[in-house]
C-alpha cells in the first residue's frame, strides 16, 4: 500500500511541474526565399531588434537570432 501511494505522489508531483518549451523559435519561415529574409530583417528592424547571429545548422537549415533587451528570437527555416 505504501509503493502505492508514493507512486501516487510521484505522478502527481510530476503532473503539478510547470515545464515550458523553448517558444522562440520560429519555423514557420521559407529563410531560403531572399524575399522572405529581407521582409524578416526588416520587420524586426523596425520593432528594435538586431542581429545576433545567423548560422546554418546542422541539418543545413538558416537560423537567424535576434536580440532585444533581455529577450531572443530564433528564427529557422523550414
Amino acid at each position: 500500500m505504501k509503493k502505492l501511494q508514493f507512486l501516487f505522489a510521484a505522478m502527481m508531483l510530476l503532473a503539478s511541474v510547470d515545464v515550458k518549451a523553448d517558444d522562440t523559435i520560429n519555423s514557420s519561415l521559407n529563410l531560403n526565399n531572399p524575399d522572405v529574409r529581407k521582409c524578416l530583417l526588416e520587420a524586426t528592424k523596425t520593432e528594435g531588434w538586431k542581429v545576433s547571429s545567423v548560422y546554418t545548422d546542422a541539418e543545413d537549415k538558416i537560423v537567424y537570432v535576434f536580440k532585444k533587451d533581455n529577450e531572443t528570437k530564433i528564427y529557422k527555416s523550414k
